[in-house]
């Protein structure tokens, strides 16, 4: 296995649990990270958290507000529910159901949205290259 290839984290967020904007968290971490705010976390469908590995992406990461602190009431908890689901359709056909993950926010979080992004793309990291960047798609003829 190659040590120089850099992985990839594509990044969902509720607009409202970070407090900076899109271009300046991009600026931060760097082009291994694909961003995505989203106006609530539990409008996230999982087509788009399979989408984003699919896409090249070999982790996918779900930023949502803080358990009861949803603008929304239950968004978080929502989430929480597609992520199990999505991680359930993972292992079904063979794929480490880590590459999907939620992280909640703390009600008193207290690192800043860049460290917890970072902290995210270590943890994708740990898994290494997601199968489906190995080989490319066969298209139908």
């Amino acid at each position: 296995m190659k040590k120089n290839v850099e992985t990839i984290l594509t990044v969902f967020y509720c607009q409202n649990s970070f407090q900076e904007n899109k271009r300046t968290l991009e600026s931060q971490v760097g082009p291994r990270v694909r961003l995505f705010p989203i106006p609530c976390s539990g409008r996230l469908e999982p087509l788009f958290l399979l989408r984003a590995l699919e896409g090249g992406a070999d982790a996918a990461c779900l930023f949502v507000c803080p358990e009861g602190a949803c603008r929304y009431f239950e968004g978080n908890r929502r989430a929480s529910k597609r992520v199990a689901y999505t991680k359930k359709m993972l292992k079904e056909i063979g794929l480490e159901e880590d590459r999907v993950f939620i992280t909640f926010m703390s009600a008193n979080e207290k690192r800043p949205p860049k460290k917890m992004i970072l902290d995210a793309l270590v943890a994708a990291e740990k898994l290494g290259p997601s199968p489906l960047n190995k080989a490319p798609l066969k298209e139908k003829k």
